[in-house]
Formats: C-alpha cells, structure tokens, sequence
C-alpha cells in the first residue's frame, strides 16, 4: 500500500533567485523528505496552474520534475497522466525542431516564442528510484525540455527568439 504524506504548497520562487540558475544536485535519497518534496510539488503545480514544475523552482536544488500533461494531445478529451522523474537525461532530442509559445510559473508576466525538438526520449529515477523511460512527442516533449532545463539553470527567456507580454498585462498596465 503506497504511503501518503502530508502535502503542503510550495512558494514558487521568481526570477532574479540565483537558484534558478544553479545546475541542481543530482537525487540519491528516495527517503521520507525526497516523497515529501513530490507530493508538494505535485499539489504546488495543480495549484498555480501549471503543467510541469522542477524542483529549483520552489527553492529545492534537486534534479526532480514533475510533469501533468496527456501522453498524446492529438486525443480530444485525453485525460492528463502525471510523470515524476528524478535525475532526467534525454537520450533522443529530434532534429525536427518546432516553435512554440511558452512562459513559466518563475518569469511571471512574460511569454515568448521558444523552439524545441518535436520528439524526445527521456530516461530517469520515478519517485521509488526505478528507472524508467519516457517517449514524448509534440507539448509534452516540450513541456519536458522546459523542465529539465530548470534543473541545468536555463530559462525559457534565455532560449526565445522573442518575448513579449500576455495581452491581459499589456491591458492592466494601461489602465
């Protein structure tokens, strides 16, 4: 029977926190603290909305992410599957790269046009510490670039090719 531990949100930590641009320290313990942060990152990620959350950005110097995003998009009313993966490394990052607009729970107020590999393979530890592998293609391969680059300390700004605001901010800042 999986053991369920007290979940608790998370401050999501914005830019200019020099954590976000440390390379995070890889995952060894699977203990106690290690399923603790999970589920908190979990809970922190359903919260704000977000699709995705690395463990950096709530402050945590660890190689971790958690993802919530259907395996296949294409599918109308595909339900989410959630993906937890510590230690992530890609093994195959497509040649065939796509643009697509992205921003981030840590850069708040910003979006911007970001190219990423349409298909990747992913190996990594799931929350036990067994290994595991992940194909992905389309939003979730790009969701599990953006994630995994938190953990190298990259930022979506720093991959644009161009940033600018929502429209909603854009209009509330000219009122």
């Amino acid at each position: 029977m999986e053991k369920k531990y007290p979940m608790a949100l998370r401050d999501v930590i914005k830019l200019p926190n020099p954590v976000l641009r440390r390379k995070a320290h890889k995952v060894t313990d699977f203990g106690s603290d290690f399923q603790a942060c999970v589920e908190d990152m979990i809970e922190t990620m359903r919260n704000e909305p977000g699709v995705g959350l690395a463990a950096p950005q709530v402050n945590i110097s660890q190689r971790l992410i958690v993802v919530e995003y259907p395996e296949d998009d294409e599918i109308e009313d595909a339900l989410p599957k959630l993906f937890i993966v510590a230690n992530p490394e890609f093994n195959l990052m497509s040649k065939d790269l796509v643009k697509g607009t992205e921003g981030c729970l840590s850069v708040p107020n910003l979006l911007g046009q970001v190219e990423r590999s349409n298909e990747v393979i992913i190996t990594g530890l799931d929350r036990r510490g067994k290994k595991q592998t992940i194909h992905a293609r389309g939003w979730l391969a790009r969701i599990f670039q953006h994630e995994v680059d938190h953990l190298n300390g990259v930022l979506f700004v720093d991959r644009a090719l161009e940033l600018y605001q929502p429209e909603e901010v854009q209009a509330n800042e000219r009122v």
